[in-house]
């Protein structure tokens, strides 16, 4: 059984008839995942890599069993989609778009809480299960080789980098989960972490950060308060990002000493992670203990 994910989930696509839509329904499609349906209002009735497409979720519900929902809407529009998909009972939501506003994320995370529906994301490439071939994102597959590493991000470029590094190497990773760099996202670090503790198919960790938010060093929190019982390696991106300008994603900002590179890293270091000072030593580090393993 996958982490998140499996084989045997089955997904629709909100927005899945656009152009970016259509083009990671067919390849989540080839990549191995079960995609059963597209819903886009006012395009019911026809289809999308050879897939129905629904104008509501519920339809699409009444006709197929569904454990997950890509959302690749445009941003003034996730919060219906989101809102659709929860009230439908939709356990799993995946969050592609990004700049929504915090409002819309907000109330997208209340009613998740409410109703036991998982988000991840906003702005995030989603979530992959390499062991066995099936992802719910827009992460490329063919930079993700299966092995026995958890991943967990913030940033998609920092997760492909170091997944077909790792891939170079000879390791693999099991599960990738891209917990997004909005400020307000759903699954974070700490709750990834929960998830690869108890993963009989990970071995490692890898957490990859950037400056802003507190989320590492909650995870480092958790850490400390735990006997995790798998190594964790950490990642930090900004290490040269001048203080009160935000790079790249809005969660990626320094408020005074809040948010560094090195307050994050500190926090982290007491807690037993291992700190890479770039993704060269995080290959480099991660190999030579599976070396000694």
């Amino acid at each position: 059984m996958g982490l998140i994910i499996n084989k045997d989930t089955h997904v629709i696509v909100q927005g899945g008839t656009g152009k970016q839509g259509s083009y990671h329904v067919k390849a989540m499609l080839e990549y191995g995942t079960k995609v059963v349906a597209g819903v886009t209002p006012g395009r019911g009735g026809n289809q999308v890599g050879g897939l129905p497409v629904y104008d509501t979720v519920r339809e699409a519900k009444e006709r197929h069993k569904i454990d997950a929902s890509l959302i690749m809407v445009p941003a003034p529009f996730v919060l219906s989609a989101a809102i659709e998909a929860i009230d439908a009972g939709v356990p799993l939501i995946v969050i592609v778009t990004e700049h929504i506003p915090v409002k819309d994320t907000m109330k997208i995370n209340a009613l998740a809480q409410e109703k036991g529906c998982r988000l991840l994301g906003p702005n995030t490439i989603g979530v992959i299960n390499c062991r066995e071939k099936v992802k719910i994102g827009i992460m490329p597959g063919f930079l993700y080789g299966s092995g026995r590493i958890g991943l967990i991000s913030r940033s998609g470029t920092l997760s492909h980098e170091t997944a077909s590094n790792l891939m170079f190497k000879g390791l693999g990773v099991s599960t990738v989960i891209g917990i997004g760099g909005d400020q307000i996202i759903g699954t974070d670090f700490v709750d990834a972490l929960k998830d690869f503790k108890e993963d009989q198919d990970t071995e490692a960790v890898v957490m990859l950060g950037e400056i802003g938010g507190n989320r590492e060093e909650k995870a480092a929190e958790y850490l400390q308060s735990c006997d995790y019982g798998k190594p964790v390696f950490c990642f930090i991106a900004g290490r040269n990002a001048p203080p009160g300008k935000k790079m790249g994603h809005a969660g990626a900002i320094i408020q005074g000493s809040a948010g560094t590179v090195q307050s994050k890293e500190d926090k982290l270091r007491q807690a037993g992670v291992r700190i890479a000072v770039s993704l060269e030593d995080l290959v480099e580090s991660v190999a030579g203990w599976r070396q000694k393993d």
